[in-house]
């Protein structure tokens, strides 16, 4: 049985873009689309005069517009939408158990703030055990230019983890696009200081770079051969790694990151690169989890 892309809709016009994202993708990739809408009423999220039917009732329409828009736009892209009795959080959470990915829609602020990450989004990145995709709604994510790349950041070359590197390669090959590897790799803090100046010669010299490059293409190899027909180019930079990874989506129209899945003592998180790339990536942002 195919797993689907299930995409969370809110009637926000975030999450619209979200969901024609996912049915784009669908598409691409011949799996069904799955539209979600939790309609369980907490504390404070609507007037008390508001019934239980009258969420509900909200709840149908919103699907039932958004599942009519879809079906015109992609009629032969199997549909399904889904109530969901519980809270936004849980009925996400629960429904990415079996799914491919999950999308969802984030609201961006201005072009340098990009998105804004409120609590149903932080939770659901920090504890899906599928990939999330967060779109914004902005031109980026609803018209896809010819040749735009498939961008991966790679921070762990000796133990790069193979589904940030699955994700990555199937979505260049469903797009026929070039996938764009990108690494950062720090100096050593030996090279700071009065050493500062033969570090950069180094470099330039390629000893470096080419250290890099034979440890790039050992963790790639197994990928390439299993997708021989995505063309695979390299950035590798000396510099914050979110900086390099968001210049590097110049020509992006999809950036893969990664999460680690362990717990620290402070709970789940979605670590400092992955946070920073999705507050100010432009573009659709996959969140990988991985071990």
């Amino acid at each position: 049985m195919l797993r689907p892309i299930v995409v969370g809709l809110d009637g926000s016009p975030e999450s619209f873009t979200a969901a024609n994202w996912a049915a784009r993708e669908a598409q691409r990739r011949g799996l069904p689309l799955s539209l979600v809408h939790a309609w369980l009423r907490q504390a404070g999220d609507l007037p008390a005069a508001d019934s239980e039917d009258t969420v509900r009732h909200w709840a149908q329409r919103i699907l039932r517009d958004g599942g009519k828009e879809l079906t015109g736009r992609y009629p032969e892209l199997p549909l399904t939408a889904e109530q969901v009795p519980a809270t936004a959080v849980t009925a996400l959470l629960e429904r990415a158990e079996g799914a491919e990915m999950l999308v969802l829609g984030s609201r961006g602020l201005s072009a340098l703030t990009g998105f804004l990450l409120g609590a149903v989004g932080q939770q659901v990145l920090a504890r899906a055990t599928c990939p999330v995709v967060m779109v914004r709604a902005n031109e980026r994510s609803t018209a896809e230019r010819p040749g735009d790349e498939v961008v991966v950041a790679l921070q762990n070359l000796k133990a790069a983890p193979g589904p940030l590197l699955d994700f990555a390669f199937a979505a260049a090959s469903a797009r026929g696009a070039t996938l764009r590897t990108v690494h950062v790799r720090k100096l050593p803090s030996s090279d700071y200081g009065y050493g500062l100046a033969t570090a950069s010669v180094g470099y330039l010299d390629g000893d470096l770079e080419g250290q890099v490059n034979r440890e790039l293409e050992r963790a790639l190899e197994p990928w390439r051969e299993k997708y021989p027909r995505v063309t695979v180019e390299r950035t590798i930079d000396l510099a914050f790694v979110a900086g390099a990874v968001l210049r590097a989506t110049a020509e992006a129209g999809l950036l893969v990151v990664g999460r680690r899945t362990h717990r620290s003592a402070l709970g789940t998180h979605i670590g400092p690169v992955t946070h920073a790339v999705l507050h100010h990536s432009t573009v659709p942002v996959a969140v990988v989890p991985h071990g």
